[in-house]
């Protein structure tokens, strides 16, 4: 199959380095230069190269800064305002990118300025090292040809101030170059006469509000049409030493640059010596949060201008409800300067915002105490699952940060004082046995099934050293539902299944508080899964990985018991049941219907389908008919209190009556 190819290292195929072609041999007769299809390669770099037309606004303005930047570093002593001016003509379809920079030579406009690739900015940065300067790929100026239909730059230097020149073209491929009449100062004017679908961005509004974003940390003042102030006349609190609260000054900054929720707290970026040199601000969103829900918004700047305005991968994945902004000179962007490369810069700053969260909230917690409990308010439950992520945060969330509950968002702490010791949670849904169980005790479960809820709990205990109940499990029913002192005859155990457990119910004789409800029904959560899992549409609702994950867990069920009725013989009611089935009495059939349908009934308010309700409600009423047919005509006076204390011949005679 190799027959004809050149072997990929040595002519032997050994690895060695593969020797160049002697001059004027064979092999030298066979290479060739690659050929570039260069109006493709500008269509491709000009159209396709960036995500929005927006930025074709962006890099113009940006080689207007390294303009300035050039200047003053070439012309140390010039006495000059520096300034960048974006105008708009809707009738025309212009707009024009005007600076009082260096300005460009006839021969940089055809070394540079129309040369894919090839930046005097790149140059002089090497040269200088200086890192004001932006630009890096010499690709911007094509971004141009991306919303316009012709470009024409207009150019006098600051080396060359009476001699201009003016470049145009029409989709980059082809240009020319012709003098100009002189300027009144150095610089450069760049007109996009825009293509018809651009032709919005000839509008000033549009572009106050495009440039506002882009330029606000741009250290050279950025005007629109005859604007009296510029667009980035902002105080930037991590630059400038602004007299007053250092807190104020970040919130109003952060106030007026969040696009989506307003802040309710913010707190600094700050250098970490050895790994990032990057500043900036980060703050809490007033938006509200759920679990797995993504807010992240993060902006970030290089050199001033803006790179990415969405790097919420720099975030951690935990943090949905931060925003913020950092600027930074290390960074490494991609060619369309819209993304960074994921390098040793890049994570180094990843770790730097993670840690400058982390310090904020403490900061928050201790210095702002209103404000860290509206946090706690708006995002507890993402709270709950950072907590989980970070040592550090659980440290500082454990006792302070809500928990849902039957009884609303209470602490673990509160849950903990509330159960006795105990931290009690459900590991279903809401509603169930569960909560009416526990309603009946006063005492408060948390809600298992919301996000992080559960393992933040099982944590808390470990931390806190108290026991865990898990409602659902078998170790939590288990110290729900204890063994009874003995165990009931198999007659006794056998009238009660038939008397009051449903098919698929598994009556378990037990101890429970409170000593007052009779007998609850628990289903069984396994089987609940196992039945879902097996439904016929399961497959297309559930992702494979998780269906085969959850198979294995129910594997060692059947699935035959659906639920388990624990009957309290602590009760007093099963006590006299009991009594009465001893003791040969016939209303304790009757009395047994009546526990059956409080089963349904209770059943049913707990969200369970277990059971008849119709049926039940029914049977309350015949009950109630059998139990009262054979009242004296002196009235209820002399109905014993219970049936165990009731004459059996007494109640034979009734029912011989009926």
């Amino acid at each position: 199959m190799s027959d004809g190819l050149p072997p990929a290292s040595g002519a032997d195929g050994s690895g060695a380095e593969f020797p160049a072609p002697e001059p004027g041999s064979e092999k030298s007769a066979n290479l060739r230069t690659t050929e570039v299809d260069l109006g493709g390669l500008v269509g491709v770099l000009a159209t396709h190269l960036y995500s929005t037309p927006l930025v074709a606004l962006r890099e113009l303005v940006q080689n207007a800064h390294d303009s300035h930047t050039r200047r003053k570093l070439e012309d140390p002593e010039g006495d000059y305002r520096p300034l960048i001016r974006v105008a708009g003509d809707v009738a025309a379809r212009t707009v024009a990118i005007e600076d009082n920079g260096a300005g460009l030579t006839e021969p940089e406009i055809h070394a540079y300025l129309a040369t894919v690739g090839t930046g005097y900015t790149r140059m002089l940065r090497e040269l200088t090292g200086n890192q004001d300067l932006i630009g890096a790929f010499g690709l911007g100026f094509l971004s141009a040809f991306s919303v316009a239909e012709e470009v024409t730059v207009t150019t006098a230097s600051h080396r060359e101030p009476h001699l201009a020149h003016t470049y145009r073209s029409r989709g980059g491929e082809q240009y020319s170059v012709e003098p100009a009449a002189p300027r009144p100062a150095p610089g450069t004017v760049v007109t996009l006469r825009l293509k018809p679908e651009h032709a919005h961005l000839a509008d000033e509004q549009a572009l106050r509000e495009v440039l506002a974003r882009y330029c606000v940390l741009l250290p050279i003042a950025v005007y629109v049409g005859a604007d009296e102030h510029p667009v980035n006349d902002v105080v930037v609190p991590w630059r400038q030493d602004v007299p007053g609260s250092p807190h104020l000054h970040r919130m109003r900054f952060a106030s007026a640059f969040a696009r989506s929720f307003e802040p309710l707290m913010a707190f600094p970026v700050t250098p970490v010596e050895g790994r990032t040199d990057a500043v900036g601000l980060l703050w809490v969103q007033d938006g509200g949060t759920y679990g797995s829900t993504d807010n992240r918004d993060l902006a970030v700047y290089l050199r001033g201008m803006l790179l990415a305005d969405d790097a919420r991968d720099l975030l951690p994945s935990w943090a949905g409800f931060i925003g913020g902004v950092v600027e930074s000179t290390r960074l490494t962007p991609t060619a369309s300067r819209e993304d960074l490369q994921r390098d040793e810069h890049y994570r180094a700053l990843q770790q730097a915002l993670t840690d400058a969260i982390v310090d904020g909230l403490y900061e928050t917690a201790r210095l702002h105490p209103v404000a860290w409990r509206r946090i706690l308010a708006r995002h507890g439950q993402e709270l709950l699952g950072a907590a989980l992520c970070d040592d550090r945060l659980f440290t500082l969330l454990a006792d302070d940060v809500p928990v849902p509950t039957s009884q609303g968002e209470l602490t673990a702490g509160a849950l903990r004082a509330a159960g006795s010791g105990a931290v009690h949670v459900a590991l279903g849904s809401g509603g169930g046995f569960e909560e009416m169980l526990y309603r009946a005790m006063q005492v408060p479960i948390a809600r298992g099934d919301r996000y992080a809820v559960l393992p933040f709990l099982r944590r808390y205990a470990q931390l806190r050293e108290c026991r865990i109940v898990e409602l659902g499990s078998e170790s939590g029913n288990r110290e729900l539902f204890r063994a009874p002192d003995a165990p009931l005859p198999a007659e006794e155990q056998n009238w009660l299944t038939a008397a009051l457990a449903e098919d698929g119910e598994q009556l378990v004789p037990a101890r429970f508080d409170p000593a007052g409800l009779p007998l609850v029904l628990v289903p069984d959560r396994e089987a609940e899964l196992k039945a879902r899992i097996e439904d016929d549409q399961a497959d297309a609702r559930i992702p494979t990985a998780a269906l085969r994950l959850a198979r294995a867990f129910t594997a060692r069920t059947d699935g035959a018991v659906k639920a388990r009725l624990y009957l309290n013989l602590a009760s007093p009611a099963v006590h006299d049941l009991l009594a009465a089935y001893r003791a040969g009495h016939t209303g304790s059939a009757t009395a047994a219907a009546l526990l059956r349908s409080l089963k349904v009934i209770m059943a049913a308010a707990s969200g369970s389908a277990n059971g008849d309700l119709n049926a039940a409600l029914s049977g309350i009423s015949t009950a109630v008919a059998a139990l009262t047919a054979a009242v004296p005509a002196d009235g209820l006076s002399a109905v014993p209190d219970t049936i165990s204390a009731a004459d059996p011949a007494d109640t034979t005679q009734g029912d011989e009556e009926r």
